[in-house]
């Protein structure tokens, strides 16, 4: 049986109060952690509600740095919110619209497993920097080291044994260290490093653990879209009932993501 995918991506405002918030505190330490100079021309593949996009225009300050996505919704998120000199272009992460070494550095967070050959986007992306380029990426550990969606999925299997098979633990086992080294590897890139980044996630209720999962934006909540109205419900109780909650009522959760950087051989020009 071919497995059901839940994977929506249409409407930047939804994704940003469930992920993209998350995704923004990660990148502020991705792009410390890359340590990068001044005056570089910036590409982000698959760039979301921009946090990270914005996180290089602020901290960076890049030559150019220019934003692509496949869905329209979410660039026109990140071009009412991110600073200039930040730019945006509706395209496909498999398909760069970018010359040959028209880049220093292209960077993607939290995208890498949804596109449908990871590592024949790490190659298209190793293109488009030039000798001695940079290319990077985090992505988050699904399988063990995001804790909100751990939590999601286990009350949901208690639920419904069939979310088991759409669980991101399940599907992405690209998204720990060693399968992403042989990724940047295969694609001819050298002196590759994989680092944790880890934040915390704090929810102010449940209300706001819980109420991002029903606006349909990503793998989880798409699934949750699925439910009916009692397994939806029966979900959110056990979810409700699981989650470690603080006297207060809010919830304190740590997220984990993998951080990868490789350099184009060849001497940089830069």
């Amino acid at each position: 049986m071919k497995e059901q995918r839940f994977d929506v991506w249409a409407a930047g405002d939804a994704y940003e109060r469930y992920m993209g918030r998350w995704s923004r505190l990660v990148a502020e330490e991705f792009v410390a952690w890359l340590d990068c100079g001044d005056g570089l021309r910036w590409l982000d593949v698959g760039c979301g509600t921009a946090a990270l996009t914005a996180t290089v225009a602020e901290r960076c300050r890049p030559r150019t740095v220019v934003g692509l996505d496949g869905s329209a919704a979410f660039v026109a998120t990140a071009r009412a919110s991110a600073p200039a000199p930040a730019c945006f272009v509706v395209a496909d992460g498999m398909a760069l619209p970018v010359r040959d070494a028209g880049c220093d550095v292209a960077v993607s967070g939290l995208v890498l497993n949804f596109l449908p050959a990871p590592g024949a986007a790490v190659a298209e992306a190793s293109r488009v920097v030039g000798p001695g380029g940079l290319v990077a990426s985090y992505v988050w550990d699904y399988a063990g080291g995001m804790a909100l969606l751990r939590h999601f999925w286990e009350a949901a299997s208690a639920v419904d044994p069939a979310a088991a098979a759409v669980d991101e633990g399940r599907r992405f086992p690209m998204c720990r260290p060693e399968p992403l080294r042989a990724l940047w590897t295969e694609a001819g890139l050298v002196d590759v490093t994989v680092a944790p980044i880890e934040v915390a996630t704090v929810f102010s209720g449940f209300a706001d653990l819980w109420e991002p999962f029903t606006a349909g934006q990503g793998p989880a909540p798409g699934y949750v879209a699925g439910l009916t109205e009692p397994t939806r419900d029966r979900l959110r109780d056990r979810l409700r009932d699981t989650v470690p909650t603080r006297p207060d009522g809010s919830i304190a959760l740590t997220a984990r993501a993998w951080a990868i950087q490789g350099r184009k051989p060849g001497r940089s020009r830069t």
